[in-house]
Formats: C-alpha cells, sequence, structure tokens
C-alpha cells in the first residue's frame, strides 16, 4: 500500500538505486586495459634489461676466481706468504682488469651485487695471522697489514670495495686474551668484512669421525659468536681436505655452513651454474707462474680468464637477474629460471 502510495517516486528511487549499484561494478573494459598496460611495461622493462646485458655481454654463469692468502710478511718464508708490496701487486691487479671484491657468503648466496660489466672476486684470508689484522692503540690497523692493504687500495680506486673473508682458527690473530679477540674480531665485522670458519685446530678432516669434525668445527663458532654475535656462514677446510662425508662441514649440532671452500686449484662456478657444488667450491692461491703454479695459481688463471672472456663472470649490474648468453641455457640451476634473462 505505501509503494501505491509513493507511485512514481518510488519508480524512481528504485531505477536511481540500480543506477547507483551499476556504478559501482567494476569497469571490465578499463580493468582489461589496465592489465594490458602492466603486461607491456613489465615486457618492456624485461625488454630493455635484456639489451643492457647484451651491451656488457654479461655472463652470470660464468666462472669466478676465489683467491686464498695467508701471511703478508715483508720477508716471504714459504709460497704461501706475500710481501706487503706483492699483495699491492695483487689487488692493483684486479682493479685494472675490473675485478670488484665480494664475500664468499655473498657468494654463495647468489647476491654478487657488482656493477654491469665488471666481474666478482672472492679475497679469501686463512690462518687468522696477526700480518692480517693488528690492531694499534687506537683501534687502528697497522701499516703493511692485510686490512690496511685493503682499504689503502680501496681509497685510491672510487668504487672498488674492500670486501674480503677471513677464515679464523683458535690462534685469533695471535691474540690470546678474550677482550683483544673481541676486539680483532668486532672491528672486522664492522668494517663489513666476514668472519669465517677454519676450524679450532686446523686440522686434516679427511679421515676423522663424525664427532672429531663436529668438535673442530663447532667449537671455533661457538667461540666467534661468543666474541662477535657472528655465525659463521661459510667454512675454509684445512688443506682442502673434505670429511669423508663432506655434510659433515656444512651441518653439525652447532653450525650450519651455506659454503664450504677447499684449497685449490681453479676458478669457481657461478652460484647459479649447476657445476656449482656449495660444499667443495676450489679456490686459486696467489702466486706468480713458478712450478705447479706455472698452471695452477692466481697469475696464470687471471690471464686464463682474461683471454677467454667467454668463460668468466660477468655481471650485468642487477642483482635480481641472472644474465647470460642464450646459448649457455643448459648450464643454468632450474632454482634459478625465475631469475634468469638469457639474450
Amino acid at each position: 500500500m505505501r509503494l501505491r502510495i509513493l507511485g512514481g517516486v518510488g519508480l524512481v528511487a528504485a531505477a536511481a538505486l540500480v543506477a547507483g549499484c551499476d556504478s559501482q561494478q567494476p569497469d571490465t573494459a578499463k580493468l582489461t586495459d589496465t592489465k594490458a598496460n602492466a603486461a607491456a611495461k613489465v615486457k618492456a622493462g624485461k625488454a630493455a634489461k635484456t639489451k643492457a646485458a647484451a651491451k656488457v655481454k654479461a655472463n652470470e654463469l660464468g666462472q669466478i676466481p676465489v683467491l686464498m692468502w695467508h701471511r703478508i710478511v715483508p720477508k716471504p718464508q714459504t709460497t704461501d706468504d706475500r710481501s706487503p708490496q706483492q699483495f699491492r701487486a695483487d689487488l692493483e691487479r684486479l682493479v685494472r682488469e675490473d675485478y670488484v671484491p665480494v664475500t664468499a657468503a655473498e657468494m654463495v648466496a647468489g647476491k654478487i651485487d657488482i656493477p654491469a660489466g665488471k666481474h666478482p672476486v672472492v679475497l679469501t684470508f686463512d690462518d687468522s695471522s696477526p700480518s692480517q689484522l693488528t690492531l694499534n692503540e687506537m683501534g687502528v690497523p697497522q701499516k703493511d697489514t692485510a686490512v690496511a692493504i685493503l682499504k689503502e687500495v680501496a681509497a685510491k680506486h672510487k668504487g672498488w670495495r674492500p670486501a674480503a673473508t677471513f677464515y679464523v682458527t683458535r690462534d685469533m690473530f695471535g691474540k690470546t686474551v678474550r677482550e683483544e679477540q673481541a676486539q680483532a674480531l668486532l672491528w672486522l665485522k664492522d668494517n663489513g668484512f666476514e668472519i669465517g670458519n677454519h676450524t679450532r685446530d686446523h686440522l686434516n678432516l679427511r679421515g676423522r669421525s663424525q664427532k672429531e669434525v663436529e668438535e673442530q668445527i663447532g667449537t671455533i663458532g661457538k667461540q666467534i659468536n661468543s666474541l662477535s654475535y657472528v655465525n659463521p656462514t661459510t667454512i675454509a677446510l684445512p688443506y682442502g681436505n673434505q670429511p669423508r662425508n663432506k655434510q659433515w662441514a656444512m651441518r653439525g649440532k652447532q653450525y650450519n655452513h651455506h659454503g664450504a671452500f677447499l684449497a685449490g686449484y681453479t676458478p669457481a662456478p657461478a652460484p647459479f651454474s649447476k657445476s656449482f657444488d656449495a660444499a667443495g667450491i676450489p679456490r686459486i692461491k696467489v702466486m706468480e707462474k713458478k712450478g705447479d703454479c706455472a698452471q695452477f695459481c692466481s697469475a696464470a688463471w687471471l690471464d686464463w680468464l682474461k683471454n677467454n672472456p667467454d668463460m668468466r663472470y660477468t655481471s650485468d649490474g642487477d642483482v635480481s637477474t641472472v644474465a647470460y648468453p642464450k646459448y649457455k641455457t643448459p648450464y643454468l640451476r632450474k632454482s634459478f629460471t625465475t631469475w634468469s634473462l638469457p639474450y
């Protein structure tokens, strides 16, 4: 009865209500157009990235030199030693040949964030020698130690990052007092260096029981954490020897490593490559072409990578993609398919 009294007014109101409801419905054509525009932008963005990668001849499935030093001393006594002058020359060569340091942890995680056209290099130091890091009374690295030279070279070359990984044993850079050990490790942490595990006593792990392996690795890892609040995520195996089960070096009751590094003798596969084995990453001894090093040490391998640029890792400058020539597609690990940018 009430509707009848309202008459035409009721019909008009009803019509307005229907019209209002229709106006709140999504415009299908507009929504489709928006999705198409978004898809076009994504496609155009990928095309631009692909073009940029091709321009710098990016090859993020290429090989990476992981270089290994021990002591930096004025008078080298073994082929593992380098003088400060030799170490400076080692670094200056890397600068000239467009290498930019990343840490071992960054490499194994695939976080290789360096400029387009540059090549990653991993600088590693074994045995926590005082020649690598000694701080003076003011907490400043002593002249001609490894870290002092690294920072000196970086200051000379804008954009060259003084990143490195220091593999620590109980020697702790020659310090026996807990506070001094903490000072050294915290200095490394605060200055962007990685602290890695090198076992407590630098024992050869080959042939040892799982209990012995876990004790050697776990105890030094626990000590590093208690001094610096860092849990090492990579390990350098003494003498480059893996335990009977290589996974023992990766995971134990007190540690969980993402990468285990050997002692030689080749460049390492990229972390995106099918040939990458996180439990056995090769390193290269730093030395000139002499004896076995005529083929297997840093001077020889850096020459080879320079002469075979298609085999060397070259960055596209975008940490979110893995760029490479299309013909290398079969070498990509499937887990990185969504990152891939072939050209």
